[in-house]
């Protein structure tokens, strides 16, 4: 059974999957974190972000992986170095070649055949897996997105403010729904789920309930403590 998580930047995605995938012993897909991934591995190898014939290679060939929450490429936790700032940007051109995506699409795609997976992004129901037993549209309001972030950043000790986390946003969220590739969108089926005012708990206790209403006949659940098993390609 595969179960997608889209929506926009600080929407609760991530956090909302990796707890999802948790609840049920499943495996859990980062794909953001696999873009990340390539952009890591390019810069590293000195490959020039606008080679796309290159990328795609690296997205073909490198062995990623996630286990419990991490990233890894082989056996290299990379859950931090793809997220630091200059990876961050160095992923933007990545994600946006066409090539690129359509090489991650397969990657993506294999990962999941034969197993029950989580996976969140902004193109998995409408893109990769348009077939998924459950696709959400995962989002809150712009406020309540900013809100969040600047909790994550103050508790980071990165002062910023409401209104600078709100101009962000919008660039970004203007620039996701504009792509000329891998764009942000509702699926087409997909469930809407808006966050406000509710807690991590609460939305993982009604995904749990879409869930159990979709899942095949004959099919049961781990117990609700077992570990994310680990998916590699």
């Amino acid at each position: 059974m595969i179960v997608t998580l889209d929506g926009p930047a600080g929407a609760g995605k991530s956090s909302t999957a990796k707890a999802l995938a948790g609840k049920l012993g499943w495996c859990y897909m980062d794909t953001g974190g696999m873009y990340r991934a390539v952009a890591l591995v390019a810069t590293r190898r000195a490959v020039p972000l606008d080679d796309e014939e290159q990328l795609a290679a690296i997205a073909a060939s490198i062995p990623i992986r996630f286990d419990g929450g991490r990233v890894f490429i082989g056996e290299e936790d990379v859950s931090e170095a793809i997220r630091t700032a200059a990876n961050t940007a160095a992923t933007r051109p990545v994600a946006d070649a066409p090539l690129v995506r359509a090489t991650m699409k397969e990657v993506q795609r294999r990962m999941a055949c034969g197993r029950d997976i989580v996976t969140e992004g902004r193109d998995q129901g409408s893109e990769v897996f348009p077939h998924a037993e459950l696709k959400v549209f995962l989002t809150a309001s712009p406020e309540e997105r900013a809100r969040r972030r600047l909790a994550e950043e103050l508790a980071k000790g990165r002062h910023t403010t409401l209104e600078e986390i709100l101009a962000s946003q919008k660039t970004r969220d203007d620039g996701d729904i504009h792509r000329e590739v891998g764009a942000m969108r509702h699926p087409e089926g997909a469930e809407l789920l808006v966050t406000d005012g509710m807690d991590g708990d609460a939305v993982v206790a009604l995904l749990m309930e879409w869930i159990e209403a979709r899942r095949p006949p004959g099919t049961a659940f781990l117990p609700s403590d077992a570990a994310p098993r680990s998916a590699n390609p």
